[in-house]
């Protein structure tokens, strides 16, 4: 009879494991906080709303921050923790110094937001906070708006040792784009969607003055743009000036990033190397000629990438605290 006993609470747990596999498999789904927190994702577009009117940088900050994130342990928000004495955190990584700030206070702004709200307070994670404030900026950007997987717990771990070699570099080659996405489950045809986030935002002198001063001039880069960029970024100029990632339409997320690419106006060796590779050059025609196109590969990747790395119950958390673990 004990064995019996033993069996059938062995099946019993079995079955309750398969009725709320989220527990154990961190699967996401766009209704997670349907009963939770059901005015959620109006809260956070609000928050992400009022920080865009204070400046424009929310936009490509939030966007590249949870890429960050995402790339180095999953999506768990780990990008958001501070460092302290015993533990140099991702975000002073030396690949992350670069992160806006606004990026960071878009969402601990929103996780307050969510958190004045009795019925959500502490049970929303900064993962998924972040996933919901990437799509709305997107949106406020002019870029399509799409159905955010939620479900997503903060990592426990966050350590600037782990960011590198997890993050692309600005001299990339396709291959080393390829498997560096791959290995986080994304195509090629994926990662050249991502990479059409570029028509946002900006970088640094810093980030490109070897592309722009190597001798010859990378051969690759439009001539002309090639003398603004000089210009831009004379000889021992200060490393942090900006440049804006689409010198034709820097405020907007379209698809005139891929017709930069067309005409040698990629700013990084990683953007160009799209086109002047004959294996991706097809896909950066197909979305520089239809919009529609490339933003419907954009949703594609993005929703995969939002599923790198999920965690859950047992390797996770909800933080109070988006900064600290």
């Amino acid at each position: 009879m004990g064995r019996l006993n033993l069996k059938l609470m062995w099946s019993l747990t079995l079955i309750s494991l398969c009725l709320y596999p989220y527990h154990v498999s961190g699967v996401l789904s766009t209704n997670h906080y349907a009963n939770i927190c059901p005015n959620l994702e109006t809260i956070v577009r609000q928050a992400v709303q009022k920080k865009f009117q204070q400046t424009f940088v929310t936009i490509p900050s939030t966007l590249r921050l949870f890429f960050h994130d995402c790339f180095v342990q999953g999506c768990d928000a780990s990008v958001m923790i501070a460092s302290t004495a015993n533990n140099k955190a991702e975000k002073d990584s030396s690949d992350n110094l670069s992160l806006a700030g606004d990026g960071f206070d878009t969402v601990i702004k929103a996780k307050a937001a969510v958190d004045a709200v009795p019925q959500c307070r502490n049970k929303v994670s900064c993962a998924d906070i972040l996933a919901l404030a990437t799509r709305d900026v997107v949106a406020l950007g002019g870029g399509p708006s799409y159905s955010v997987e939620l479900g997503r717990f903060d990592g426990l771990v966050s350590r600037a040792s782990d960011v590198t070699g997890r993050l692309p570099q600005p001299e990339f080659k396709l291959n080393q784009l390829n498997t560096l996405f791959a290995s986080n489950g994304l195509t090629q045809t994926d990662m050249v969607a991502l990479s059409g986030a570029h028509t946002l935002g900006f970088s640094h002198c810093d980030r490109l003055s070897s592309r722009i001063y190597s001798t010859p001039v990378d051969p690759s880069l439009n001539k002309q743009y090639a003398t603004q960029l000089q210009q831009m970024c004379p000889r021992n100029v200060d490393p942090r000036i900006a440049i804006n990632m689409d010198p034709t339409t820097s405020k907007t997320f379209d698809n005139v990033y891929y017709k930069n690419l067309q005409q040698g106006k990629g700013l990084f060796t990683s953007d160009q190397i799209l086109f002047t590779d004959q294996r991706s050059r097809a896909t950066v025609n197909s979305f520089a000629s239809n919009s529609n196109v490339f933003n419907q590969n954009f949703i594609t990747a993005i929703t995969k990438l939002g599923r790198v790395g999920v965690k859950n119950a047992s390797n996770g958390k909800i933080r109070t605290d988006c900064s600290v673990l």
